[in-house]
């Protein structure tokens, strides 16, 4: 299993284009005031059709897939945007989809999946053992299965926001990028290491679902603990490929707190009236930690994805009244 290249994100650009939103990248001087920051940009992958960036990624790859495979089906697990993003694709390249998904699984992703012509199924309490369900029921059922990371062909297809940032943005000395599984700070750490190696990439992950940290950080897949509300982080495991990836370029990883994270959504809504989901609020959360290392750079935030759902917005913004008292 090769990591992709540049070009394979290239090739991804020509494929995808039809069918995505090149997402914009905007400048935000009230976010520079708090980070204290020479320039603060988000890409706002949280105006991607779907509300987040894996769409990209999903019709990449599926895009490749051979009739026989499309015709048998395709499935995968999926906390919410990757599930979108797989339905999606089976759309419109004409195959039916299986999506497994944890119970307690976001409603409006989990509606959404359904109107995307997916049949989704509920099973476990956690991504992981969701995954461990449909890698069972795919290998019994013939369906062609999907991991949410270890595929190249995925991560060159969300590589390709990571090309839109250094053409929006050639000068940028640092990309903030959310990590849950690792597939969209991969596709970053290709195309910026690619281009120009002296950018910083930097990963934020939540502190109560540090696998992907760990694993960075020992060198090799580690499971842990998944206790946060950042269902867009919320795996128990790395992952082979990302591990390789972030391994080889990936500059720094830092933890952010569920309450990091919340006061990052109320902000990003203070500052740039945009609402993400916590994975989306983690480059901000992860940011503000390190002021001291930003002071005078070109910083990109990654936006990862908007589809916050109301309990979690409710939640947020009660903590941050609370915090304000």
């Amino acid at each position: 299993m090769q990591p992709p290249t540049l070009y394979d994100v290239i090739q991804a650009k020509g494929r995808i284009a039809a069918h995505v939103t090149r997402t914009p990248l905007h400048r935000y001087i009230g976010l520079e005031k708090l980070i204290g920051a020479a320039e603060v940009h988000v890409k706002h992958e949280n105006h991607q059709r779907l509300g987040a960036f894996k769409m990209r990624g999903g019709i990449n790859l599926l895009s490749q897939l051979s009739r026989d495979e499309l015709d048998r089906g395709v499935s995968t697990a999926s906390s919410g945007n990757h599930g979108q993003s797989i339905a999606y694709a089976a759309g419109v390249f004409g195959s039916k989809a299986y999506i497994a998904v944890p119970m307690g699984a976001n409603p409006g992703k989990v509606a959404s999946m359904r109107n995307l012509g997916a049949e989704v199924i509920h099973h476990g309490a956690y991504f992981d053992e969701s995954r461990e369900y449909i890698e069972r029921l795919s290998r019994e059922e013939g369906y062609r299965y999907i991991h949410a990371v270890n595929e190249p062909r995925l991560i060159a297809g969300v590589g390709t926001y990571g090309l839109e940032i250094l053409e929006d943005l050639p000068d940028v000395d640092v990309i903030v990028v959310p990590v849950g599984g690792g597939s969209g700070a991969s596709g970053v750490c290709i195309t910026a290491k690619s281009i120009n190696p002296d950018i910083e990439v930097i990963g934020v992950q939540a502190q109560q679902a540090p696998a992907g940290y760990l694993s960075w950080q020992r060198g090799e897949v580690v499971e842990a603990s998944m206790k946060s509300v950042a269902e867009g982080l919320a795996t128990g495991s790395g992952y082979e490929l990302a591990l390789k990836i972030l391994g080889k370029w990936l500059d720094d990883f830092i933890l952010v707190t569920d309450e990091e994270m919340d006061a990052a959504i109320v902000t990003h809504l203070e500052q740039t009236h945009n609402l993400t989901e916590h994975a989306g609020a983690a480059s901000l959360a992860g940011a503000m930690k390190i002021r001291e290392r930003l002071e005078g750079k070109k910083v990109v935030l990654v936006m990862s994805g908007g589809n916050l759902s109301i309990d979690h917005l409710k939640g947020a913004l009660a903590r941050a009244q609370t915090d304000e008292a």
